[in-house]
């Protein structure tokens, strides 16, 4: 797997995060540099962390699913791809808090980054650099969250539904691309 579809897949993963941060700065008065940063660091790291226990669980049954691997990849992208996209395409509201404290903060990091421990199984069966990917994929969770609340406490939720609606269609297209390398038809 190349740098681009590490980057396409870190910002598909970010997506979620992006959203729930437009909905930060939507409730917050005003986005302060600790804030921003705090809820940056906190989604960029969870993300990072995620898809390396992930790869650490899927390394460990490599030997079962060898011959299925592009299937399992294609499966899970599908999977949370199209979740994404029925939240995006949803008439329910989320909730909005200004509360960054550690415990809100670790259930939303943890709840926007479950996507992100399928994908490193994904990459425990594909060639990936995982603390590569790791890093890229902290790094622009960190950049998309802090634009997200710098977008939300500026412009509302105007882009919430867009960014998961894209970072869907972004893992869907990464699951069929690897379906399609594995069966040699690309």
């Amino acid at each position: 797997m190349g740098v681009l579809e590490i980057f396409l897949i870190a910002v598909g993963l970010a997506m979620d995060a992006f959203a729930v941060s437009i909905c930060k700065g939507l409730s917050m008065k005003k986005a302060d540099f600790k804030k921003i940063s705090i809820i940056g660091l906190y989604f960029g790291v969870f993300q990072a962390g995620m898809p390396i226990i992930g790869y650490f669980l899927g390394k460990g049954f490599e030997s079962f699913v060898v011959q299925i691997d592009h299937w399992i990849a294609f499966i899970l992208l599908l999977f949370i791809g199209a979740n994404m996209i029925r939240e995006a395409l949803s008439k329910k509201e989320e909730e909005t808090s200004d509360d960054i404290s550690f415990k809100t903060m670790i259930i939303l990091s943890i709840a926007t980054s479950i996507d992100a421990l399928a994908i490193g199984i994904t990459f425990a069966f594909l060639n990936v650099s995982m603390m590569f990917a790791a890093i890229i994929i902290g790094i622009i969770t960190f950049v998309l969250s802090v634009i997200g609340v710098l977008i939300g406490n500026k412009f509302g939720n105007k882009y919430e539904k867009r960014a998961e609606l894209f970072g869907g269609t972004v893992l869907i297209l990464m699951g069929i691309k690897i379906l399609l390398e594995h069966l040699n038809i690309i």
